[in-house]
């Protein structure tokens, strides 16, 4: 089998400080260079999806977001809030999918290989996944009960073996988890 990691959003506006910060965030980001660095061989290929958003309509709302269909303002293109955590290590990421330039866009399947996240950049997640024969990806990042779960559920429904680390993500709704694990479950995803 051919195994690729899946890390997930760990940008600064997702971490605590940032503008949609989840508590935990940053202690995934040093928690995931930590899982890469004692797994070194585990690994065939390494990615990460980030949001970068220019104007996503509805997606962004700065009087009454409702934290499930809108959101404050977060991550947009050319600040800080869209560069990954300090503490993420991003030496082994081989590509970068940036999704979500002028919609929501939660799963990294959405998203565009290349700086802008556009189509003309390069492949979709999908195809460079396959394009390398991966046939298995286990995920982690932020948000849990967004991000994560619609990239992991995506990414079993295209047929991938699929599996959440568990010990390397945050929610947004941390008292959502065990639910949306459960959900991932059924979806047959595994979570380990």
């Amino acid at each position: 089998m051919t195994r690729a990691l899946i890390i997930v959003d760990v940008q600064n506006d997702f971490c605590e400080g940032g503008s949609l910060g989840v508590e935990g965030g940053a202690a995934v980001a040093a928690g995931i260079s930590a899982h890469l660095a004692t797994h070194t061989d585990h690994y065939d290929h390494v990615v990460a999806t980030r949001d970068l958003h220019v104007d996503p309509g509805e997606h962004f709302d700065t009087v009454a977001p409702d934290f499930r269909v809108s959101f404050p303002p977060h991550c947009e293109a050319d600040t800080a809030g869209a560069s990954f955590h300090p503490a993420l290590d991003v030496r082994r990421i081989e590509e970068i999918f940036s999704k979500g330039r002028h919609e929501a866009a939660f799963s990294g399947f959405e998203g565009w290989a290349g700086l802008r996240g556009e189509p003309d950049d390069g492949p979709r997640l999908e195809d460079w996944l396959r394009d390398r024969n991966v046939d298995e990806v286990e995920v982690c990042g932020i948000a849990t009960d967004f991000c994560v779960l619609a990239t992991a559920r995506d990414a079993a429904e295209r047929g991938f073996a699929t599996t959440v680390l568990s010990d390397l993500v945050a929610a947004v709704d941390a008292s959502a988890t065990d639910e949306v694990l459960g959900d991932l479950r059924t979806a047959g995803v595994t979570i380990a």
